[in-house]
C-alpha cells in the first residue's frame, strides 16, 4: 500500500498544473461547504479501492485521498487495490476486514451495483452504508466521422427499423454502457433482447470497432473519445446527462427519455456508528471544495455530483432496481 501524507501534497498530485483548465461546457463547481471545517477526522485513513490501479475507481480514490488531505481532516491517506468482478471482490474483502473500522472507506459507484445485480454474490451492497456521491461520468454516444448518422433521432429510426443491422459498441457485457444501451433501446421502442451489443474490454477497443464499421454507434465516458472527438475522426450525437454538456445535446434534448450516469461514490462499513458516519460525510464533504479536487474533476471531464443521506440511500436503491430489471430484459448471466 502506498500512503501520501499532508506534507507531500505540494509536490504530488495536488501540485499539477490544472488551474488553468476551464470546466467543461455546462459542468458546475460545487458550492463551498456550508458547515464548518470538520476537525481532524483521524491521523490516518485508508481508501480501499476495488479495481485494478490506473481506472476510474482507482483515479478517483486516489483523487479523494489528496483532497482528504488537503482539506486538513487528515494527515495521511493509504491505498489498497483489489481488483475483480466488477468491484464485488473487492466489496467482499472490505466488509470481512474493515467492516468495523472507523478511518477505512471503500470506493464504488454504478458499476458495482451492476455487478450485484449480475452476479448476485453472496456480499452485495446491503453490506456496507453509503457515505456521498463523487461524480457523475455521462455516457456518449458516437458514430464514425463518415456515417449517415447525425443525430439521436437518426440512430433510434435505424434501430427501431432494423434493430440486428445496428450493432452498439461499449464496455463489458453487463456493465453500464450495456445496461444504457438496453435502457436506450426500450426507449426507442425495441425489446431491449433485440439488441445488439458488442462488449469490448478496453476503450480504445470501442473506438475500434465504430471506426471500422463494425459498430454503427460506441457508448462510453467522454474520456474514451475525447482524442478521437477533437481530431474528427469519431462525431458525438448524444450524452446521457439531462441537459448538454461537452457541448453535446443531451439525448433527453433530442426526444429520447433517457438519461444515465456513470457515478463514482464511498462508503463506509456496517459496524461504523452512525456518529461516525456523519463525520465521515462531513469530512469527505469538506474534500470535495479543496482546490486538488476541482482540478481533477476538470482534467478528467467529470461532474461533481454531492449527494449523501437518505436522498444517496434512495438513489442507489433506485439505480440497483434499473439493473436488476435490465439484466433480466437483456437475458444476462453471470
Amino acid at each position: 500500500m502506498r500512503s501520501l501524507k499532508r506534507r507531500s501534497v505540494l509536490g504530488g498530485l495536488g501540485a499539477v498544473a490544472w488551474a488553468g483548465m476551464a470546466l467543461p461546457a455546462g459542468a458546475q463547481k460545487p458550492a463551498a461547504s456550508t458547515l464548518s471545517k470538520p476537525a481532524l477526522l483521524a491521523p490516518s485513513l485508508r481508501i480501499v479501492i476495488p479495481a485494478n490501479p490506473g481506472g476510474g475507481w482507482d483515479q478517483t480514490g486516489r483523487a479523494l485521498g489528496v483532497a482528504l488531505v488537503g482539506a486538513g481532516v487528515t494527515e495521511e491517506v493509504s491505498y489498497e487495490n483489489m481488483g475483480g468482478k466488477g468491484g464485488t471482490i473487492g466489496l467482499a474483502h472490505y466488509v470481512e476486514k474493515y467492516s468495523n473500522d472507523p478511518n477505512t472507506l471503500l470506493m464504488g459507484g454504478s458499476v458495482m451495483v451492476g455487478a450485484v445485480a449480475l452476479q448476485k454474490p453472496a456480499v452485495d451492497m446491503s453490506r456496507i452504508h453509503p457515505i456521498g456521491r463523487l461524480t457523475s461520468d455521462y455516457l456518449v454516444v458516437v458514430v464514425a466521422a463518415n456515417s449517415p448518422i447525425r443525430s439521436i433521432k437518426a440512430l433510434a429510426e435505424r434501430m427501431k427499423a432494423a434493430p440486428q443491422e445496428v450493432p452498439i459498441a461499449g464496455g463489458g457485457s453487463g456493465g453500464v454502457d450495456h445496461v444504457f444501451s438496453g435502457v436506450f433501446a426500450r426507449a426507442t421502442g425495441i425489446p431491449p433482447e433485440a439488441l445488439v451489443y458488442l462488449p469490448f474490454a478496453s476503450g480504445p477497443e470501442v473506438v475500434q470497432a465504430v471506426m471500422s464499421g463494425k459498430a454503427v454507434a460506441g457508448v462510453s465516458g467522454y474520456s474514451e473519445f475525447s482524442d478521437q472527438l477533437a481530431s474528427g475522426k469519431l462525431r458525438a450525437i448524444g450524452v446521457s446527462s439531462k441537459r448538454a454538456v461537452f457541448g453535446i445535446p443531451a439525448i433527453r434534448e433530442q426526444g429520447v427519455n433517457v438519461d444515465m450516469s456513470n457515478w463514482r461514490g464511498v462508503f463506509t462499513g456496517q459496524g461504523v456508528t452512525a456518529q461516525r458516519q456523519v463525520e465521515m460525510a462531513q469530512a469527505v464533504k469538506a474534500a470535495t471544495t479543496d482546490a486538488s479536487w476541482q482540478k481533477i474533476l476538470n482534467q478528467n471531464h467529470w461532474e461533481s455530483s454531492w449527494l449523501s443521506g437518505p436522498s444517496f440511500k434512495s438513489f442507489i436503491e433506485f439505480d440497483a432496481t434499473t439493473f436488476s430489471v435490465m439484466v433480466g430484459l437483456l437475458k444476462l448471466k453471470a
